[in-house]
């Protein structure tokens, strides 16, 4: 089965004294699912809002489709998401295991 990764923004963070109400924090997760294995990340991405930026986006304009965008442009997309990817196959495929070798 191949993994699916589902990106969310769960939280923002804005400017309130600006006017410009530009958003300084994003926080993010990424979760991988594979059947019945699932692993996410979490994290922040800071960012230094311009409202005289021609792509500035307004508070209240702004989607999650944007503020993922501007998240995944702070971190490396592909590597977290293959530390997800790992993550499943170590699920899978688990690289230690635990118990006595006299109880077996």
């Amino acid at each position: 089965m191949a993994i699916t990764y589902t990106w969310t923004v769960s939280q923002t963070e804005y400017e309130t004294t600006s006017g410009s109400k530009g958003i300084t924090v994003l926080h993010w997760r990424c979760t991988a699912k594979d059947g019945d294995h699932s692993v996410s990340s979490y994290g922040t991405t800071s960012h230094t809002p311009d409202p005289s930026s021609s792509d500035f986006i307004a508070y209240a304009s702004v989607t999650e489709a944007n503020a993922i965008a501007w998240a995944q442009a702070k971190l490396d997309k592909d590597a977290t998401e293959t530390n997800l990817a790992k993550g499943i196959d170590n699920l899978k495929n688990p690289p230690t295991a635990s118990g006595t070798p006299w109880a077996a």
